[in-house]
């Protein structure tokens, strides 16, 4: 099998730079020399290009034989050259009517005073923006349900854009005309998409243990355990402060997560050994995961390499993401026969609804049920 090569855009010695992840493999790092332009970081441990020197069809034909290359933690702009940055940015810029700019400034502002989060305002506006531009320049005091029908058949289902983005559409939609705009659109009448039905992807224990025990960086093995023994989202783990491990009531205090929400869950005996091995090693300041600017948060990117990193070191194929151990840890509690309504609160869940998902994938009484095959 051949061995995977990470490539991560970063910086080193405040130059930019494409880092080369992979294990070490004495014919890869020779193969990797002959391109006269990597050179070896001690500092960070690992190879790099710099971006200036990068040339990504190069580095693949000289290790197609060796190495399967993963490009994609790769902006666009870090492997194409520029061109004309400014050409090409007025060439594919849209621009936004001043009604649209408007209202979409009228919609930050009221959703910044019901206090919804940075994201969900994002998202919102994003949503918002994309189906006022698809309707213009038809007034937006003429807009009626039939637009947005016309919208989700001629813009979203076309173009195969999924049936979550598709909500936040309707969501959004529904916010602006609601709260902002007051038209002809009926927004009561406006239906969401039908739901899908998608079982949370899951590792066996052994899986999660290989990919737990994979790095020898401490911080990097204590980041993806802290996510999987406490069941968190990245976000909240990279939010985590020194101060919210709290190790005489062995909890951890997660702090405004989704939904604005505070919780606690229980902190095992053996992540705060890990975490005190941590700390003692890197002494963090004001984020517990640090990235390599002091009291600057660990880049959600990074973390997410972390786990890609551990994915090839013990062999595993399956398209893990972070939040895969997240479904992991509710699945196993499930198991180990905790009470869904404490799993519930331990994730955060609003609703029990969204916690029942796991009762479908808890394999414990599956097993126990004898086909009808074994008996002919």
């Amino acid at each position: 099998m051949k061995t995977s090569i990470i490539l991560e855009p970063g910086k080193h010695h405040n130059v930019d730079v494409v880092f080369l992840i992979f294990p070490k493999d004495a014919e890869l790092i020779a193969a990797i020399k002959t391109l006269r332009v990597a050179h070896w970081s001690q500092t960070q441990g690992k190879w790099f290009i710099s971006k200036n020197e990068f040339d990504l069809s190069k580095l693949i034909t000289v290790l197609k034989e060796k190495a399967f290359i993963d490009y994609s933690g790769l902006k666009e702009k870090t492997i194409v050259k520029k061109i004309d940055t400014k050409k090409e940015t007025s060439k594919n810029k849209s621009p936004v009517a001043a009604e649209i700019e408007q209202g979409l400034t009228a919609l930050r502002l009221w959703m910044a005073h019901k206090r919804y989060s940075e994201s969900t305002i994002k998202t919102y506006l994003e949503a918002a923006k994309f189906f006022l531009m698809f309707i213009y320049p038809k007034p937006i005091q003429s807009v009626v349900n039939e637009d947005v029908v016309r919208y989700v058949n001629e813009y979203i289902i076309k173009r195969g854009l999924s049936f979550s983005y598709q909500n936040q559409v309707v969501n959004a939609v529904k916010l602006f005309f609601r709260e902002v705009e007051h038209c002809n659109l009926d927004v009561d009448k406006l239906e969401r998409p039908r739901r899908e039905y998608k079982l949370p992807n899951v590792l066996s224990k052994e899986e999660v243990r290989l990919i737990l025990n994979a790095h020898s960086n401490i911080k990097h093995r204590t980041m993806l355990s802290l996510i999987y023994s406490c069941g968190l989202r990245r976000s909240e783990l990279l939010n985590l402060k020194p101060t919210d491990i709290d190790s005489k009531r062995n909890i951890v205090v997660i702090k405004q997560a989704k939904g604005r929400k505070d919780r606690i869950v229980p902190l095992s005996q053996k992540i705060l050994i890990l975490l005190r091995d941590y700390y003692t090693t890197h002494k963090p300041k004001t984020w517990l995961f640090e990235g390599q600017n002091e009291n600057e948060k660990y880049d959600e990117r990074s973390l997410s390499n972390v786990l890609k990193q551990a994915l090839v070191k013990v062999n595993i194929t399956k398209p893990v993401s972070l939040h895969w151990l997240r479904h992991s840890y509710a699945t196993h509690l499930l198991e180990s026969g905790t009470d869904l309504r404490y799993i519930q609160e331990l994730l955060g869940h609003k609703s029990s609804r969204t916690t029942e998902i796991y009762t479908h994938v808890s394999t414990k009484n599956i097993q126990q049920i004898k086909s009808p095959f074994d008996d002919l």
